[in-house]
């Protein structure tokens, strides 16, 4: 996922403002949620968004996620590799390969 030297970044970033105050789980969350609220917006009128703007708010998307993961103590790579095995079992490549269909309706 992000490297240990992007994650002590982003720590640094947030010690060095005095922000963590305002980053309770809850915050993060909501944050997370209004970033990606943020990258709907570059698709609202076209499938063409500008590459560089989807990139800022991917960018601001996932800051906030490694401040959640930390704050909540869980190891990002651990949790998504996690989450793919559980969504392996859901969706099997035989019956899934190549269907939008949720695991139940398969």
């Amino acid at each position: 996922m992000v490297n240990q030297q992007t994650q002590e970044a982003i720590k640094a970033f947030t010690v060095e403002r005095d922000w963590g105050q305002f980053h309770s789980t809850a915050n993060l969350a909501k944050s997370i949620s209004i970033e990606a609220g943020e990258l709907l917006e570059c698709f609202q009128w076209s499938d063409d968004a500008d590459p560089r703007r989807v990139a800022a708010e991917l960018a601001d998307i996932l800051t906030y996620c490694v401040l959640l993961a930390d704050r909540l103590g869980v190891d990002l790579d651990e949790i998504v590799l996690d989450k793919l095995r559980e969504s392996a079992a859901k969706y099997p490549v035989d019956t899934a390969r190549g269907k939008s269909a949720k695991y139940d309706a398969l």
